[in-house]
């Protein structure tokens, strides 16, 4: 397939990272904002198990790739996805502190991805789920990294985590789709039919978590009307969160798309450097859309 001119970043496990989710995190950390709060913290209660089955996914055709730096770039991806996990994991242990049914969540999604979803669909069609899974995530960077004001009062660390996440889902987003089209040889209907199962599945699941949230909160049931009518409008109405991306996301269902026609964000290379002068990823954060940071080093 034709590829793009644009040259990848490299794909940098970055390990050891502390976000200082140990210390006094606020319940409603977005702002005191349940919905926008809760909206991202059913996100990470589906990511531990989700990039479990996304490293399986990619691997089930390692023993077809000869290629050296594909081999390699699968290898990064691996060690990024598991500190993706390993620190929501780390976060949601406060959830379930929290009443949250952590525990059920993730045995509920367990059994759905590995049991169900694997047990009854072909590799190449799983393989395809974790492509389009990563195409979504990839573009949390445009969601929320280079709109500062999606983030604007919500807790330092927590804004940390995700642009950290954001920015190496983007880094590593045509890892899943490569092997999908070069080593699976998946059929255009594949690709396209994967995404759409993926695009019904996650709002719903996350919602659903979402529910059951507000619910340990002590929201009254007319308290959580309102709340949702507030949040669905942030999500999806004009300048909401996801309306501006709608155009990348529809690109994927392109028959000749590829992750890296759409380049990274402009907030990545200052991202990297503040990362780099910091050694704190959410010093990093908070710096990051500061004044002087777009300046030339």
């Amino acid at each position: 397939m034709p590829r793009p001119d644009l040259a990848p970043p490299p794909i940098v496990p970055r390990e050891k990272l502390d976000f200082g989710l140990d210390g006094d995190i606020p319940r409603h950390w977005m702002a005191g904002d349940p919905f926008k709060t809760r909206f991202f913290d059913a996100m990470s209660t589906l990511f531990p198990v989700g990039e479990r089955f996304f490293i399986t996914c990619v691997r089930d055709f390692k023993d077809r790739i000869t290629d050296p730096r594909v081999l390699q770039d699968i290898k990064d991806f691996t060690r990024q996805e598991a500190q993706h996990s390993m620190l929501h994991t780390r976060y949601n242990d406060r959830l379930q502190a929290q009443g949250v049914h952590v525990d059920q969540i993730l045995a509920g999604q367990e059994k759905r991805l590995f049991q169900i979803i694997r047990g009854h669909c072909s590799r190449e069609f799983t393989l395809g789920i974790t492509a389009a899974a990563e195409h979504i995530t990839a573009i949390m960077a445009d969601c929320f990294v280079e709109r500062p004001e999606i983030f604007e009062g919500a807790d330092p660390r927590l804004r940390a985590l995700y642009v950290w996440h954001a920015m190496e889902e983007m880094e590593h987003k045509a890892v899943a789709f490569d092997v999908l089209q070069d080593v699976a040889r998946s059929s255009y209907l594949n690709r396209v039919g994967s995404m759409l199962l993926v695009t019904m599945l996650f709002p719903y699941h996350v919602f659903r978590i979402m529910r059951h949230m507000l619910q340990v909160d002590g929201f009254s049931r007319w308290q959580r009307t309102k709340i949702w009518a507030r949040g669905l409008w942030w999500l999806y109405g004009p300048g909401g969160l996801f309306p501006p991306i709608l155009g990348q996301y529809f690109r994927y269902l392109k028959p000749g798309f590829h992750p890296w026609q759409d380049p990274v964000v402009a907030s990545y290379d200052p991202w990297l450097r503040l990362l780099k002068e910091t050694g704190d990823p959410v010093e990093a954060g908070n710096r990051l859309h500061g004044p002087g940071v777009w300046a030339t080093p």
